[in-house]
């Protein structure tokens, strides 16, 4: 089932809370972006990373897949997931969309989501996380959309039900490092 899904790892935000570029933040023995990708190939699913052009380079050398630049990062969360979209492979698949920024899941959420044929996302505690994974019409309905759109006015997702003790974590500030680094020892 995973063949019939397209999926677009986000990594082109500017960071500036955090002080460095979030995709490139050290884990084990590379980064947070190669960590992730990895994460997924081992699913059977081959990402696309967007990324901006001032980090595609380091990007690019964590990587085993194609890392695209988004010309215009400052449009948002959204414009550079339709960017993702765009350069995608199939037409009519569902897209798995994973914020770098939001590492936290574990291999079974993401068996979990690849499963599902509706929109999905991931909920611990109460509280929706990612990643989200987008129906086919979901995935058609966010290209068509005006890219400063908040993704939540755009799906409403089927809440899976999941025990990740990490889902909530966002790399955000400095003070997340920790968190990081916590999570990459149970995950």
């Amino acid at each position: 089932m995973a063949g019939d899904i397209g999926c677009v790892v986000l990594a082109a935000g500017s960071s500036k809370r955090l002080g460095q570029p979030k995709a490139l933040v050290r884990v084990g023995q590379g980064n947070l972006v190669g960590w992730l990708v990895g994460r997924i190939q081992n699913q059977g699913i081959e990402p696309l990373v967007v990324t901006n052009k001032d980090i595609i380079d380091e990007v690019a050398a964590s990587v085993e897949c194609r890392v695209i630049a988004n010309p215009n990062p400052e449009a948002g969360r959204t414009g550079s997931l339709q960017v993702g979209i765009g350069q995608l492979e199939g037409v009519g698949q569902r897209v798995l969309v994973v914020p770098v920024d939001r590492p936290g899941f574990s291999d079974s959420t993401l068996e979990s989501l690849i499963s599902s044929v509706v929109t999905s996302c991931p909920v611990e505690g109460g509280r929706g996380g990612h990643p989200i994974l987008l129906s086919v019409e979901d995935a058609v309905r966010i290209t068509e959309s005006p890219p400063s759109t908040p993704l939540r006015d755009l799906i409403d997702p089927n809440r899976i039900e999941v025990a990740d003790s990490h889902l909530h974590l966002n790399i955000d500030r400095p003070e997340n490092l920790d968190a990081l680094a916590d999570a990459f020892a149970d995950l």
